[in-house]
Order: C-alpha cells, then structure tokens, then sequence
C-alpha cells in the first residue's frame, strides 16, 4: 500500500537500464597520409565498432542543456589495410553523442570520443623503421564524427555516418607522426529492453557552485601542464616537457566560455635539437616558447572541453611552425582547483601529452542570476 502511494505521488523517472542500447556498425576507411614517409601506407580498409550508449534523461541540468546526448562505451577493430609494417588496431574509448537537429524520429548528431588503443605493430629502428607513425604499442584513441540517426521502431534506430579517427601516443614514444583516418559508417543499434519516454524537465537541478546561474563574469584561469618523452629509439635519450597556461575566459551561457590565452612552453627535446642542427649551446630561457591564442570552452557540469588555437610568438625551434592547437580536458575539483590532462599538437602531430593541475578566479560585473 505504501509502495503505490508513493509510485502515485510523484512521476517515476526511467531507470539508466531501460535506457541502455547496443549497436554494431560497419565502416570503411581511408589512410590519410600528412607526411611523405607515410605515403607507403595509402589504402582504404574496412572496420568495425560495436557500442553500448545510454539515453539520458535529464537526471542532470547538462543533460538537459545538451538535449539529452547519447553516453556510450565504443569497442573499434581494423585490420589498417593488411599492411605488415602497420599491423592492426584495437579501440575502447567513451564518447558523448550530441544532437544538434532533432525531432522524434530524425536526429542529426555530433559525437566526440576520447580513449584508448592498442597498435599490434610499432616502429623499430632494426625490424620495423618504415613505421613512422607509430612509436608504442599503446595509444590515444580520439574520434569526431557526424551521425544521422533514424529511429525504424520502438527499439531500433539505423545510423549512417562519416567523421575522423586519430591515433596518437602523445610523442611520449617517438617517431609518433600519428595516424589520422577518415570513416563512413552505417549501422544499426537497439534498446535492450522496452525504453521509457526521455523525461524533460520543468524545474532545473539543484546550482552547484561550479554551474553556471546566469550572472555573467569573467574567469581568469592559470593552469600547468607536464609531460615525458621518450626518444631513445631516435636520438638515445629522453626529455621532459613543461607548460604554463594563462587564460581570460567569458562565460557567456551554461554551455559555453570564450576567451583568449598565453602559454610558455620548455620542451627538452628542442634544446637537443637545436645543439645538434646548430652545434651551439642554448639556455633555458632561449628554449622556451611564447605563444598566444583564441579559446572555447564546451562546460558539461563539472567536466569541460577546453580548445585553443593559437601561434607561437617566440620559438626558436619552428621545425613544426609556427601555429599550434591544443585541446584540454578539464575535471572541477572544487569551483576554484581543476585538473587537467593537456594534448598540444601541430597541424595533426602531437606534441606532447601532459597532466596537471589549474586554479581559477571569477569577476563577476552582471549580477542578476537567471531563473528557469
């Protein structure tokens, strides 16, 4: 008696189980090569992915800012085009799947993913040194794809998409050109058992104090970065990297901030370089590189997507040139301490991959908080 008055005075929300969805997808790929020593490996190859996503139902405010996103848990297999000197490539990584256009049976989505993969062949100086793609067994995984999703019954929905696929130790194993990929999917995914309506909801969840309420403010953000290269099978050695990060950030909805930025970067590997193209001794502070940049930030709750696209304004190793791109994964421990794992890059090559922790102040100049 008790359970039903319960179950009648309030709406009951859907359990994450009967949310849950598997699907299986067919791809075929091509190689894009961005350097002549990769030329070798031009092809086009099947591939394969089998994936777990969760509906989400506004159980949070993001959830319900991003128009309730697909979570999903991937599992990727190619076998790259049968080439002896790449070998194959496994995959696991989550993703979030964002609708942008929707209505109740179309929905056109971009998802994001982020993990790890497993290269069953890496470079060797004396047995594999045509492999310049990749320097470990052990990989970046990191997939951007647009998705169109057509609901065909009740349980299942057909999928057709196309998007990029990058592979990446970060240059903490060198040589580590990276390996980009373009894919066209289609597929077919179904619920696991009968799924309940997605709830939208009228009152909002409960502010936290790193959400946003509506007062407009200014945040400014410094923030390190640290991270290891090893490069012994090229130059015998191994080096560090260290980076500093200064951002000015407006924070212009729940979902969004923009920004401009500063960093400095010292990157042992450059000073090695340098002495051996120059064969003079530079210092410390001559290696260090200036740069200055435009940002956007993509906030979901605690977690962000920090982007940076910017030039360096002083380097004296511009091998790689002089614009670079970065992309910052942010985790609020409290609202002022953040952590951050930091992947830089230029022009599709990973420069380095890097942990490490940020600190943040708010200036608020508009305090009229929004209510919804």
């Amino acid at each position: 008696m008790v359970m039903f008055l319960g179950s009648f005075a309030q709406p009951s929300k859907p359990s994450n189980r009967s949310n849950l969805m598997v699907g299986i997808k067919a791809e075929y790929g091509l190689f894009m090569s961005h350097h002549l020593e990769l030329d070798i490996f031009k092809s086009h190859f099947p591939a394969f992915e089998i994936n777990i996503e969760k509906a989400t139902f506004g159980k949070k405010r993001w959830e319900t800012e991003y128009a309730y996103p697909l979570i999903g848990l991937n599992f990727w297999y190619s076998g790259m085009g049968g080439f002896n000197d790449l070998g194959a490539a496994y995959a696991i990584y989550p993703s979030i799947n964002f609708p942008i256009v929707k209505n109740d049976v179309n929905s056109l989505n971009f998802k994001i993913g982020l993990g790890v993969s497993y290269m069953t062949k890496k470079f060797d100086r004396l047995t594999n040194y045509k492999n310049f793609a990749i320097g470990s067994h052990l990989n970046i995984a990191a997939s951007l794809f647009a998705e169109y999703r057509l609901m065909i019954s009740k349980m299942a929905t057909i999928t057709a998409g196309a998007g990029l696929t990058h592979f990446s130790n970060g240059s903490m194993k060198t040589p580590n050109y990276g390996i980009n990929l373009f894919t066209a999917s289609i597929g077919i995914s179904t619920y696991l058992s009968n799924p309940n309506k997605l709830l939208s909801k009228k009152v909002l969840p409960e502010l936290y104090t790193w959400e946003f309420d509506g007062r407009k403010y200014l945040s400014f953000e410094i923030a390190s970065a640290f991270a290891y290269k090893d490069m012994s099978e090229q130059y015998g050695d191994s080096f560090y990297v260290f980076a500093a990060f200064a951002n000015l950030m407006a924070r212009v909805s729940y979902k969004s901030k923009f920004g401009i930025g500063m960093d400095l970067t010292y990157d042992g590997s450059d000073k090695m370089v340098l002495e051996r193209r120059n064969g003079t001794f530079e210092p410390n502070s001559q290696i260090t590189k200036i740069g200055f940049n435009i940002a956007y930030e993509m906030v979901m709750d605690r977690v962000s997507f920090l982007f940076n696209l910017g030039a360096y304004a002083k380097a004296l190793d511009k091998s790689e040139g002089d614009i670079f791109q970065r992309l910052t994964l942010k985790y609020m421990i409290s609202n002022k301490i953040f952590a951050n794992m930091v992947l830089s890059a230029h022009l599709g090559k990973a420069e380095y991959v890097g942990f490490g922790l940020g600190y943040q102040l708010r200036f608020i100049y508009k305090r009229e908080i929004q209510h919804n």
